[in-house]
């Protein structure tokens, strides 16, 4: 999916406009949770998400969905991540 189109289906689906983040290579972000929801469309690199469904890893091109105050981990690739993310209250 290109960025325009993720856009475009953040807005249908009420969020506001992405935001794109970045974060780098092999970190890690222990377990928390966000107090919004977010969905997000990686843009390069990977992210492994561990939560209490199991654990998933998110390539190039490739839409994550965290429910608002989903418990979670974060593990960037060796390339590091950036992504586009759309959050709502």
């Amino acid at each position: 999916m290109r960025p325009d189109e993720f856009e475009a289906l953040l807005a249908d689906e009420g969020f506001p406009a992405g935001v794109r983040v970045e974060r780098p290579a092999n970190d890690t972000m222990d377990e928390h949770s966000h107090p919004f929801e977010a969905k997000a469309l990686i843009l390069a690199g990977e992210i492994r998400l561990m939560t209490a469904d199991g654990e998933r890893v998110y390539h190039t091109g490739q839409i994550f969905h965290l429910r608002a105050n989903e418990r979670h981990t974060e593990n960037y690739g060796p390339d590091g991540v950036t992504y586009l993310v759309g959050r709502k209250a």
